[in-house]
């Protein structure tokens, strides 16, 4: 028996989960036109040996166009799929761990340099940039390229994509999916006012800005084998007057559990350059907590959640079902060992490193004997 709620077994539709803790989505800007290559595999080969619960693997774009940066994964053609299949094959020759992917399309935030090259939109004129689209012709920011508006026939064939790449994701025998509906990406781009200025039925009221976003999400449902979880990422506020906030985030989850929706991924911001975030420990779980009271489905906390005793509290304090970790991992990629030796708990670790267990934690590793 578990004495922590961090490594309580979770079920999360047909999916069992080993302990609560959860990898997030983190862009890594390896890609080559898309496919994933031996840096996938060793980025995410090590963190499926982590003894987390699950595995997300990073935002990867359903079209060309829908990548972040030209670095970015996709899941959009066959080669892009033969590609993450080898590095799938690759993790799991050694690892058990559930592997989730996060389907996304960047919208106007597209066509970026890589982070370390500065970051910052390419031109649809400059080598790795191309035209972006989104809900209206708003750019993300003073200096950018309008992106273009979206008119029926590109919403139709961006539905189709998402679902397509669902059916990809299936086939590779991929056991979750994350629809990216926040960070200021496409779909967050539709939920808020300050970038959807659109007067159609996609436009104006809070259900009309709701539309696409549960339009996607009815396509990746459908697409996606009925006994695993499709969850969805929102931000709980864009930090900015007039925008996206949680009153609203609460009404767009309980509109995708009544869809179906296994779970939700609550973090925020990223829609706008003036967002004014106030940044601390645990400055998120407060808007995962306001989604939790009001729906019944698994709800995921992240950000700045970097110490054992604090994302224990978040779960025993009933604020989340599930905390997320991303930077902190990728500083201590064996922090769900570490948390579990703090708390007198078990993980599972691979048979060739089972004797760096240290004498004090004689019952860390669950399969040491």
């Amino acid at each position: 028996m578990s004495k922590t709620r961090l490594f309580t077994p979770f079920r999360l539709d047909g999916l069992e989960l080993r302990n609560r803790i959860v990898i997030a989505p983190m862009c890594q800007y390896s890609a080559t036109d898309g496919e994933m290559t031996d840096w996938h595999s060793m980025h995410l080969g090590n963190l499926a040996l982590s003894g987390a619960g699950i595995l997300t693997i990073e935002a990867t774009a359903v079209t060309p166009e829908g990548r972040i940066s030209y670095g970015d994964v996709g899941l959009f053609s066959d080669v892009t799929e033969r590609a993450m299949g080898q590095v799938l094959d690759n993790v799991r020759r050694w690892s058990d761990m559930p592997i989730s992917i996060q389907l996304s399309h960047a919208g106007r935030k597209a066509s970026s340099k890589k982070p370390w090259d500065g970051g910052g939109q390419l031109a649809p004129a400059q080598e790795n940039g191309w035209k972006t689209v989104a809900p209206s012709a708003v750019p993300f920011r003073d200096g950018y390229d309008n992106p273009e508006a979206l008119d029926k026939t590109g919403l139709t064939q961006i539905r189709t994509a998402f679902a397509d790449a669902a059916k990809r994701a299936a086939a590779l025998g991929i056991d979750a999916i994350q629809i990216h509906g926040a960070h200021g990406y496409l779909l967050h781009q539709f939920l808020s006012p300050l970038s959807n200025r659109r007067t159609d039925e996609y436009g104006g009221s809070l259900d009309n800005r709701m539309r696409f976003p549960m339009e996607v999400f009815d396509a990746v449902r459908e697409a996606f084998p009925a006994e695993r979880p499709v969850t969805m990422r929102v931000s709980a506020t864009d930090w900015a007057e007039g925008g996206w906030d949680v009153t609203q985030t609460v009404a767009f989850a309980r509109a995708l559990e009544s869809r179906g929706c296994s779970g939700i991924h609550v973090s925020s911001g990223g829609l706008i350059a003036e967002q004014q975030i106030i940044l601390g420990p645990s400055y998120q779980v407060q808007f995962a907590r306001a989604v939790k009271e009001a729906v019944k489905i698994p709800v995921v906390a992240v950000g700045l959640i970097t110490e054992f005793e604090q994302a224990e509290a978040i779960l025993t304090m009933g604020d989340a079902d599930l905390i997320a970790i991303a930077r902190a991992i990728l500083y201590n990629p064996r922090w769900p060992w570490h948390a579990a030796a703090h708390f007198g708990e078990s993980v599972v670790a691979p048979d060739q490193y089972l004797r760096c267990q240290p004498r004090q934690y004689r019952h860390l590793f669950g399969n040491a004997g």
